[in-house]
């Protein structure tokens, strides 16, 4: 269900587009139900709010064109319920139910064949919840909202047993009950768990599925809940990552998103956040402070106090500190973006050494070759982006400017503070024509200058 208007996020975003840890909210209880087996998935939307992007291939969208509460919103998707043998129901802004969860739940509702399994927590507070109501038995005699006053009773809002809003229906048992319940209370919605009501009535047997999972119950209306998931999926998304074989030196400072892999033996140094796709291979160190986005880093890289953005390290690669490689930048094996080192859409050749101080864009580096402090590719004429080739084995001079389109040929030099306008063949060295010129007694008589300027004002 994710068809809700989200008016208390105070946002232009529809409340389950929001992001959690680099996944959209409706992503996560998605993602669940299909790691828990569910092969088909519908996601219940407003007709205004367009969803599609956030979810997964395969999807199915049905829209709720009426806001008219939980039981509205699984009523526009009857067409389904009644095609399928099981109904699992989950909240859109639910996100963190996991799929051994949702396992549980199925397996609960299995085992005693009932005709809804409502899967429920014990809370000290249990604040605006649902209330689970249980029969002499033990089994759900009916679930209460408690959202408004004159939705339960006082010993109704007594009890701590609350719905998380997660069911399991047998799918013919609540396309009929679906028929039958009303909006005639305090809200004037279709409340979902009124279908309880009608089954206990029939007959049919209603149980529940006690889960300890706190996050069952870390429901989102605004920006502070958000906050408070957000949290806990981080936590959660360490905790794995460390379980499996990473080693997070300061969890409190960390940011890693759902989407990230990371190899065994790696090390995230305080201060880290890898987002989005990421991909770190093995024995890779990587931090402090350093933030990756949508990049390949390979095994045992160093990524030292630096921004990645879509770029590719390959084995044995470094960068840092204080590198910024912009989308298109590609380190191969063993090759070094250093200090105060900008690279943008360009290949680094194996081995091939950046240290410090350079911007490289748009080029294409050989194996082996080496880039003194200060070099700088000028690719852009205002108009148009031009390519840099040098090749492998190449010693570039301090200070060098390579104004593209230019080529440098393997094993060739360039001189400290050259410009490079013409292309320099294999093996060749490239100086700047100009020889130095020195002024004799330049400080002194600039010095009098200044002082006789002063002394005439």
């Amino acid at each position: 269900m994710a068809a809700g208007q989200g008016t208390r996020m105070r946002s232009s975003l529809p409340k389950v587009l929001h992001p959690v840890c680099g996944r959209p909210m409706i992503a996560w209880p998605v993602l669940a139900a299909r790691e828990a087996g569910i092969d088909r998935v519908a996601v219940i939307v407003s007709p205004d709010r367009d969803l599609g992007g956030a979810l997964p291939d395969g999807v199915e969208t049905v829209a709720q064109e009426t806001s008219n509460g939980t039981g509205g919103a699984v009523r526009a998707a009857l067409a389904i319920v009644r095609e399928s043998a099981r109904v699992l129901v989950l909240s859109g802004d639910v996100p963190l139910v996991s799929s051994d969860v949702i396992g549980g739940l199925i397996g609960a509702q299995e085992e005693s064949g009932a005709s809804a399994t409502v899967m429920t927590a014990v809370l000290d507070d249990p604040g605006a919840y649902g209330r689970v109501v249980r029969g002499a038995d033990g089994t759900v005699s009916k679930i209460v909202e408690a959202k408004a006053p004159g939705d339960a009773t006082d010993q109704e809002l007594a009890i701590k047993e609350v719905n998380s809003g997660t069911y399991v229906f047998d799918g013919p048992s609540l396309a009929s009950a679906l028929d039958e319940i009303d909006c005639d209370n305090a809200q004037g919605e279709y409340y979902l768990p009124d279908v309880i009501k009608v089954m206990r009535a029939r007959g049919e047997l209603v149980t529940a599925h006690v889960s300890d999972d706190p996050a069952i119950n870390l429901g989102v209306n605004n920006r502070a809940d958000l906050s408070v998931v957000e949290t806990e999926a981080r936590k959660r998304i360490l905790t794995r990552h460390m379980l499996d074989g990473v080693t997070i030196v300061d969890p409190a400072t960390t940011w890693i998103d759902a989407g990230v892999t990371i190899g065994k033996d790696t090390r995230i140094e305080p201060g880290t956040s890898l987002r989005g796709a990421t991909e770190v291979g093995e024995s890779a160190v990587i931090g402090p402070h350093s933030t990756v986005i949508d990049s390949g880093i390979g095994d045992r890289c160093q990524v030292i106090h630096s921004y990645l953005n879509l770029c590719e390290l390959a084995a044995d690669s470094l960068a840092g500190p204080f590198a910024y490689l912009r989308p298109g930048a590609k380190l191969e094996d063993g090759a070094k973006a250093g200090t105060f080192v900008e690279i943008k859409n360009s290949t680094v050749g194996a081995g091939s050494k950046v240290p410090h101080l350079s911007y490289i864009g748009d080029a294409e580096i050989g194996a082996g070759s080496n880039l003194g402090a200060g070099t700088i590719t000028a690719n852009y004429d205002g108009v148009n982006k031009h390519r840099t080739k040098i090749g492998p084995g190449v010693k570039i001079g301090v200070d060098t400017m390579l104004v593209a389109p230019v080529e440098v040929g393997e094993g060739a030099w360039t001189g400290a503070g050259a410009v490079i306008r013409q292309n320099v063949p294999p093996g060749a060295l490239a100086v700047s024509s100009g020889d130095q010129r020195t002024v004799d007694e330049y400080a002194e008589r600039r010095a009098a200058r200044e002082a006789e300027g002063e002394s005439s004002q």
